[in-house]
């Protein structure tokens, strides 16, 4: 990244901006890849601001460039949730006070990451977030397969930025288009990056006022077959929202487990998000007397076996 940053600069200096940049946006646009393989989540929460700052930079010269559009989006996600979101969580019981304005944090950058996603599907169907505003359904039936990694970004990141700060009832109101993104998402491509999709529909389903507990267990179901299992968040997911709305305790803790075994170098890709969920996990389970009302609980009948 440093080395890109460096060909952007000396490109200023020689006066041949609009010739590099481009191919300079290309190569950015792809080169996130290898962060989700590390194995160090603090290098990453460090390096990652620099990294999207410079494709910021590059995006002034490249404003519709949807490699970059789509690469802001989803980093601004996953920096946020991994490196501001959750550790929120983790010091509100010591600091409150700290913890309120790391989440206020996090929805200002969750809002960054949506309003990205929904620039770069302007780009491909002109004056498209006017009409999701206006009427998401049927404003989504424009959208195609290829459209599914901003449909998806969009989502995940407005919906996070409701989480963030429950008391925005604008944001709040935002939620029914939450919900069509997703629904859109699921329409064109199930199976997307090993069922994320599922994953956040599932969240989702659980959120919602009236939410069907049947419907999120079958997109965890879902998303634990697409992904074979590998992924720590599938379990913590469905163990922080379907287990402890039913107050199932022995699930809950079994999910977790499921969780914490998985070796995070079994699948490179996916380790960094596999250690990062393995860290929620612990900190739920010194939890669990905070949310859980009772003792052991005897699993329902039709309950997911993780």
């Amino acid at each position: 990244m440093r080395r890109l940053f460096a060909a952007l600069v000396l490109a200023q200096s020689m006066g041949c901006a609009s010739l590099v940049t481009g191919k300079l946006a290309d190569a950015m646009a792809g080169s996130g890849g290898g962060l989700g393989r590390d194995e160090d989540p603090e290098l990453v929460a460090d390096a990652a601001p620099f990294g999207l700052k410079t494709m910021e930079s590059v995006l002034v010269s490249e404003p519709e460039h949807l490699g970059l559009l789509t690469a802001l989006a989803g980093g601004f996600v996953q920096y946020s949730a991994a490196f501001v979101d959750m550790p929120a969580d983790f010091v509100a019981t010591e600091d409150l006070t700290r913890a309120q304005a790391m989440k206020s944090r996090a929805k200002k950058l969750y809002l960054r990451a949506r309003n990205y996603a929904l620039r770069g599907l302007d780009v491909e169907h002109d004056g498209f977030t006017a009409r999701l505003r206006a009427d998401a359904p049927k404003a989504l039936t424009e959208t195609e397969k290829d459209d599914v990694a901003l449909l998806y970004w969009a989502a995940a990141s407005w919906g996070l930025s409701i989480a963030a700060d429950k008391n925005d009832t604008t944001l709040i109101s935002d939620f029914p288009i939450v919900e069509a993104l997703t629904a859109r998402c699921l329409e064109l491509d199930p199976t997307w990056h090993d069922g994320a999709i599922h994953e956040l529909a599932m969240s989702i389903e659980m959120a919602r006022p009236g939410g069907s507990a049947e419907k999120a267990k079958e997109h965890y179901e879902a998303a634990l077959k697409l992904s074979a299992g590998t992924k720590a968040g599938t379990y913590v997911g469905y163990a922080e929202s379907a287990s402890v709305k039913s107050q199932n305790v022995a699930e809950f803790k079994q999910l977790l487990e499921k969780a914490l075994a998985i070796d995070v170098d079994e699948k490179v890709d996916d380790r960094l998000a596999n250690i990062i969920m393995q860290r929620r996990a612990r900190w739920l389970l010194t939890r669990t007397d905070d949310l859980f009302l009772g003792g052991e609980d005897v699993p329902e009948e039709g309950a997911p076996q993780p």
